[in-house]
């Protein structure tokens, strides 16, 4: 095995240009300049002047979030990647002998953003600076559900069917505003079924049956693009509420594919 040389870091970044690197289009095609003051004011970074660390840049770690959205990346699995592949690292701005931001710090980063309110805006002004370039990244809808748990409710009988009325806690116990404070009445119950598995002939296996797991929380109900992996529409509601009542909330109308892959909770 040769030594490595000088410039075979950029010949191998050339192979990878000329291979059409994606992640370097983006870079061509949009100034993510344009997102910086919009990140700074959701995400309040420190200016630094009490000392420490200096926090990673905004726009930076938004660009994280895009790779993530793109290759379906959990938090490790984006810091490993980021540390691994030259066209990550080209495309955050990184080289070899810079800090690569660990998980923690990009959790903290998108939970952020997303408590500011500022995660839709920013991904929808990022997808339409796309479409402004040329780009429409549309390949398919997958619609999907995901449960969300919470911490069970203890309530009289009677609390419990206000509850299920609609009531706010805060009516509900207006003379307790530290218990009310610690109540929710949103959250509901549901039953998640589980098929026990059928052998070669297609009869269950001896012994098994459906499993039936009760579920107490909420639903979040979510439409990405199948392709480019973008989120086009997002709700939550009660773990109790059926899917299809949701379907036309989070499917994208202007999503020229019609092909939709829809599962359940």
């Amino acid at each position: 095995m040769r030594q490595a040389g000088f410039f075979d870091r950029d010949g191998r970044l050339k192979r990878l240009s000329d291979s059409g690197d994606q992640l370097e289009s983006y870079n061509a095609a949009i100034d993510f300049e344009v997102f910086r003051a919009d990140l700074e004011a959701a995400v309040n970074d420190s200016d630094g002047s009490k000392g420490g660390r200096p926090p990673y840049d905004v726009v930076m770690m938004f660009k994280i979030l895009v790779l993530q959205a793109q290759h379906n990346l959990s938090d490790d699995r984006a810091e490993f990647l980021i540390t691994d592949r030259l066209s990550f690292m080209r495309f955050l701005g990184l080289d070899l002998n810079d800090r690569v931001p660990d998980t923690k710090t990009i959790w903290l980063f998108r939970e952020r953003l997303t408590q500011a309110g500022g995660m839709k805006g920013v991904f929808a002004a990022f997808e339409a600076a796309l479409q402004d370039q040329g780009y429409k990244p549309v390949g398919g809808q997958i619609v999907d559900a995901s449960l969300i748990a919470a911490p069970r409710q203890r309530m009289k009988t009677e609390e419990k069917s206000r509850a299920k009325a609609g009531e706010d806690a805060r009516d509900i116990w207006p003379d307790k505003p530290a218990k009310a404070a610690q109540k929710d009445t949103n959250a509901r119950w549901m039953v998640k079924y589980s098929k026990a598995r059928k052998t070669k002939e297609g009869d269950k296996e001896a012994g098994l049956a459906d499993i039936s797991v009760p579920h107490f929380g909420y639903k979040n109900h979510i439409s990405i693009d199948r392709k480019w992996r973008f989120t086009r529409g997002e709700t939550t509601t009660d773990a109790a509420r059926y899917d299809d009542h949701e379907l036309t909330a989070v499917l994208a109308r202007d999503n020229s594919s019609g092909k939709v892959w829809a599962d359940t909770a």
